[in-house]
């Protein structure tokens, strides 16, 4: 929160141009009178797209008095492409304008650090709050309801003037479908997410046999069902499917919910979730209820069969789930909920938002889309077939340990044991062999490729930005990619070689106080890559103060324009509230993965805001 003793200006908003506003432009003088949020967003981000949604009741609630506006700060090069953004700001039905700030112009003036960052302007131009991560949606309700009173009060809240209209959305047979998979019957059932359905598909993967769900975002269950975003599908095993009484998994994605569907009569069920998002640190055990439909999941985006159990990639808490249909038991499959790269027993691993899975004789394949990566876990383990991290990326064949991916969103086991990847940011179909540990390209032009399947020994897959499902690959084919390096381009922060204080400052929401009544309250945990920018002051500590000290040439005349790699800190407090009877416990939490440029005289602090949440 800014101190309102010495209020601050809010910075213009610089980008290259506006969407979602019906071709006009917009400025803070053009919004004046109303309360602003800033949404600094980037579409691959699975917490980003989580706001959004968090943010849809505020903005019905407060009407014309709160102008939510996006302002779009891109991490892949895939988003700096105005096209592409334009057609995410449809796909996950942004209800607000965007501003498209490629250069991170706008994110540099508000000082932004982290996926996603909210601001909040109130109606004479200045910052009165900044916040990182999500969660947010309580205290932000509170704010802008104390703003609008106080400057209802003081005669500075108007609503006079028009806001732009949303941009007009075009429609086609499939919208933005999202995973496939092949029926007994030699069908095609495809996850129509944009809009909310379930499509059965002809063999020509194009005649549309049946539409399951009437369009509407919803979570009804029965033979008149509503979904939100559905994605992955998981066709069980007969003899599994005739003992429990449905045929099909659905990863209900912005429900935060597994459905079942039957398919006779193309009834829906739920099996998992309670449509509230499950939210908690790095490294906290997730308490799973007895019954699944009692849990809270985070984004399920993709299922696949694998040890007798669903598979489900948890994109929201960077895991990996298992559902058992037959003893209808919900745990945690493999990972920590830390979102980073790191192999490993698989309850020790850390995924950085898995999106994809397919299954072979022993193996199970994860497109790990945020560290761009492939990966597998076999006996236990997790591996890495191709990826960097977080931040290297980009369109590389050859030898498995130089190729590079752009956050891949969907894989296949092709019929000689080899990996399709659907290489969504690259708009290309790629190949792993594991026996030669080499990567090539099967296909290019292939537009945002979020889901394969294999029928008839061809490939099959869903072009999401195109709208539909084809075959782009032809038989014993491979093509060049444009071979390319990138790492993300977000400015670094100059800091000192040498002993920093990293602080990390932490407000509970009104009515709420850390809660210490079973030990410390809170936890800081830093890191960095590469590792030996970190030469002491890493781990993990109670205290959100530190001293850290990095490493480098104190003499160096020329630092690197891109950084020197990247600070990982990740902060969480544990609060609850003052008053009641029973009251509620709160737990918030932000990762920063901050690129820090090493520049002797430069600051030697750091300083980051964490704000409190409520549920």
């Amino acid at each position: 929160m800014t101190n309102q003793a010495f209020r601050v200006r809010a910075p213009q908003l610089q980008g290259r141009g506006w969407l979602n506003t019906a071709g006009r432009d917009l400025s803070l003088a053009d919004l004046r009178g109303r309360i602003v949020l800033l949404d600094f967003w980037t579409f691959c981000c699975i917490n980003c797209l989580h706001v959004i949604d968090e943010l849809r009741p505020l903005e019905e609630e407060f009407g014309d008095k709160l102008v939510v506006v996006g302002v779009h700060s891109p991490k892949f090069e895939h988003e700096r492409d105005p096209e592409a953004l334009k057609a995410a700001i449809e796909r996950y039905d942004v209800p607000h304008a965007v501003l498209d700030d490629p250069e991170l112009l706008t994110w540099q003036q508000y000082a932004a650090r982290a996926w996603p960052t909210l601001a909040v302007v109130d109606p004479e131009g200045y910052l009165v709050a900044s916040m990182s991560g999500e969660g947010h949606a309580e205290g932000l309700r509170r704010l802008i309801g104390e703003l609008i009173e106080r400057h209802t009060a003081k005669g500075t809240l108007s609503t006079d003037g028009v806001l732009p209209e949303r941009t007009k959305r075009e429609d086609t047979e499939l919208r933005f479908p999202g995973k496939i998979a092949l029926l007994p019957t030699g069908n095609f059932l495809v996850s129509d997410s944009a809009h909310h359905s379930i499509v059965e598909l002809a063999q020509d993967g194009e005649t549309v046999l049946r539409r399951i769900g009437d369009g509407t975002r919803g979570a009804d269950d029965g033979t008149n069902p509503r979904f939100s975003e559905p994605q992955g599908l998981c066709v069980l095993p007969e003899d599994v499917a005739k003992a429990v009484g449905y045929d099909v998994v659905i990863a209900d994605t912005v429900n935060h919910k597994l459905r079942a569907l039957t398919l006779e009569t193309g009834s829906i069920t739920t099996l998992a979730g309670t449509g509230e998002i499950w939210r908690g640190a790095p490294g906290d055990p997730v308490d799973i209820p007895e019954d699944p439909r009692e849990a809270r999941l985070s984004s399920p985006w993709d299922v696949a069969w694998y040890e007798q159990s669903v598979i489900v990639a948890m994109a929201g808490t960077h895991q990996l789930w298992s559902f058992d249909p037959v003893t209808n038991h919900l745990a945690v499959y493999a990972g920590t909920t830390v979102e980073s790269l790191k192999d490993g027993p698989k309850d020790e691993a850390w995924f950085a938002q898995p999106s994809g899975l397919a299954t072979d004789a022993s193996k199970l394949w994860v497109a790990d889309s945020e560290s761009s990566a492939l990966r597998w876990i076999e006996n236990g383990e997790v591996h890495t077939a191709v990826g960097k991290g977080l931040f290297d990326f980009g369109a590389m064949d050859g030898k498995a340990d130089e190729a590079l991916f752009q956050h891949p969103l969907g894989v296949a086991v092709l019929p000689d044991g080899s990996i399709a990847v659907c290489d969504t940011y690259n708009n290309a179909i790629r190949r792993y062999d594991p026996t030669t540990d080499e990567v090539s390209t099967l296909a290019t032009n292939v537009p945002e490729p979020s889901g394969a399947v294999v029928a008839d020994g061809t490939l099959v897959v869903v072009e999401s930005a195109a709208h539909r499902v084809t075959r782009p690959v032809p038989p014993g084919a491979a093509q060049e990619i444009a071979q390319q390096r990138h790492r993300t381009k977000r400015p670094p922060v100059e800091l000192s070689p040498g002993p920093i204080r990293v602080e990390i400052v932490f407000e509970p929401p009104a009515g709420q106080k850390l809660d210490d009544r079973y030990g410390p309250s809170t936890r800081l945990e830093i890191s960095a890559n590469p590792p030996t920018l970190l030469d002491a002051g890493g781990g993990v500590t109670t205290e959100l103060e530190r001293r850290i000290t990095l490493a480098g040439d104190e003499n160096e005349a020329e630092p690197s324009e891109e950084g020197d790699g990247v600070l990982q800190v990740i902060a969480h407090a544990a609060s609850c509230d003052v008053e009641g009877p029973n009251p509620a416990c709160h737990l918030s939490r932000q990762d920063w993965g901050i690129p820090i440029r090493l520049v002797p005289g430069a600051p030697s602090e750091l300083v980051l805001m964490l704000r409190g949440v409520n549920a």
